[in-house]
């Protein structure tokens, strides 16, 4: 081994592998782990930093010309590094930083500098899962439609054989060292490897998105022949599901800049509603975009309508602008958008209503963390409940056990008996919900900000199983057979066997992901929605 970097893997051994011997480690379950390299602490010391360039360019001088980027914050250091000797050497590089996630103010880049046409070789400090490389190389693949030639670590964990993603993706993997040079085993940190079994079919992007809103928004609805959604502009489109392309497309009014459609789609027989920020609810003739009626009661809607075809109803929650009428649960006639029934409230009304045909109820929570129960057709209040924080997403019904169930954002899922609202139990998470529970037998799966995604068993209120994501999970699951697929806000959508909770395959977007997936049963097609208002039709591979 060149003496160089025999010196580097000294000075890696000694200040960048770290033991719980000399600090407190704590793993991604909260637990405490045996050691982990921090090798931003060697590429921000002279000695390391210099050492660490010189091997880069012993390794690929012979590359040259080449244009050298990595995701932050490791990259930092290295790239700049890097950057600097070649200018040193005559040899200039050009240089770029991928973010973790897109600033959501000012130039709002998810690439600090410019890509130009020569190849592309990406650094980082390590490699384990391989996660960040994959979003890496998905990053440049989407936003310049490039693909990486190298991808250069300076520690591998694995082993070249178990990054067939990489290969498969035409991308080479070299790395300096791996853990025997450093007298270590993966046994006692390794992390769970599961194949990228999802393919994109094709991809859309609409204009204008806001990035500073990195919350739920316009969930897809699919009919047999299109899927159907709102964005950020105040655009509510209609893409042909087989190949993406745009049906129509319809504009709504004024609207708070940034915050066009939040509210989900709902369809019965021809007609397509929706809610918008410049205050009205529309109903659209699916097939034309026809505008057949809208309702203006309320200042900003950005709650999902729930149907009652049963009752000819539809329920959604008003926001208003005043100082003393704040917000409220409207019922209006399907046919014809006029109102039947209104109940005000003392604050907005950003949550989904929920309804259970089965009982003619509907239910529905406020931001300031009342849950109301009515009678769905007369709009009477059977009664409310006070939870301690604002109720922001949709509930869930469970009959078998008399239950309302959802989530607050003061941490809790709350089981309440319908009857009269009564608390039968709740589950504290470590964070904030903004998710509506989805019930499956006998369990009820749950998101949460904290990254995990919860199994509870319902009848003893016992925690089954929870898996920890990469990035938090606005997200309500879907359950497709024996599986759970969520997406979290580190691009991943997650599928989840039901049964045991580990991950048994991904996929990685470039966007973060806060909304659940449509799911088509005949096509098998998979529509993956973005904060970003993009869409991926995908298929399991």
């Amino acid at each position: 081994m060149d003496a160089k970097i025999e010196k580097l893997k000294e000075i890696i051994k000694k200040e960048g592998v770290i033991t719980k011997n000399r600090q407190k480690i704590v793993g991604t379950e909260g637990d405490e782990i045996s050691w982990l390299f921090d090798l931003r602490a060697v590429f921000l010391d002279s000695e390391g930093i210099a050492l660490a360039t010189d091997a880069f360019w012993q390794i690929f001088e012979k590359e040259y010309p080449f244009q050298i980027g990595g995701q932050e914050l490791a990259a930092v250091p290295l790239v700049s590094a890097i950057v600097f000797h070649g200018q040193r050497i005559k040899k200039p590089v050009n240089g770029f930083i991928i973010r973790k996630s897109r600033k959501p103010t000012g130039l709002q880049n998810i690439i600090e500098g410019k890509i130009n046409s020569e190849k592309i070789i990406l650094v980082d400090d390590l490699i384990n899962s391989g996660s960040t490389a994959l979003k890496q190389i998905q990053v440049i693949e989407d936003h310049v439609q490039r693909k990486i030639d190298k991808f250069f670590t300076f520690v591998n964990f694995r082993g070249e054989k178990n990054f067939q993603l990489l290969k498969q993706k035409g991308v080479q993997l070299i790395s300096l060292f791996d853990l025997k040079d450093f007298n270590l085993s993966l046994s006692e940190n390794k992390e769970n490897l599961c194949p990228e079994q999802f393919k994109t079919l094709w991809h859309f992007q609409a204009p204008n998105p806001s990035f500073f809103y990195r919350v739920p928004k316009s969930v897809p609805y699919l009919d047999e022949n299109k899927v159907y959604f709102g964005t950020d502009n105040g655009y509510f489109w209609a893409l042909n599901q087989e190949d993406g392309s745009v049906a129509w497309k319809f504009k709504v009014g004024y609207h708070v800049k940034g915050k066009g459609i939040f509210s989900s789609p709902s369809i019965y027989k021809n007609l397509i509603y929706f809610g918008s920020y410049d205050g009205n609810l529309y109903a659209l003739n699916k097939d034309t975009c026809e505008l057949c009626w809208k309702n203006s009661d309320a200042d900003f809607v950005g709650s999902s309508p729930a149907l009652a075809p049963d009752l000819n109803l539809l329920f959604f929650g008003l926001e208003f602008g005043l100082f003393r009428k704040k917000g409220g649960l409207a019922a209006l006639d399907l046919s014809t958008g006029k109102r039947i029934w209104l109940f005000e409230t003392e604050n907005f009304i950003h949550c989904s209503p929920a309804y259970c045909p089965e009982k003619k109820l509907v239910a529905v929570g406020d931001n300031d963390g009342w849950v109301y129960l009515f009678d769905a057709k007369k709009g009477t209040l059977k009664w409310k409940f006070q939870a301690g924080g604002a109720v922001k997403a949709s509930l869930a019904f469970d009959l078998k056990r008399n239950l309302l169930l959802f989530g607050s954002f003061d941490k809790n899922l709350y089981a309440l008996d319908l009857a009269d609202g009564e608390e039968k139990g709740k589950y504290e998470t470590k964070e904030v919900i903004f998710s509506t529970p989805v019930v499956n037998g006998d369990n009820v799966y749950i998101s949460s900000l904290d990254k995990n995604l919860y199994s509870i068993d319902l009848n003893t209120g016992c925690l089954n199983w929870h898996f920890t994501a990469g990035g938090r999970i606005f997200a309500p699951p879907e359950i497709i057979d024996d599986k759970i697929l969520v997406g979290a806000t580190d691009g991943k959508l997650y599928e989840i066997d039901i049964q045991t909770g580990k991950a048994t395959a991904f996929f990685q977007a470039t966007e973060r992901i806060t909304n659940k997936i449509a799911y088509n049963p005949k096509t098998k097609r998979f529509f993956l929605p973005t904060y970003a208002n993009e869409l991926y039709c995908l298929e399991k591979a």
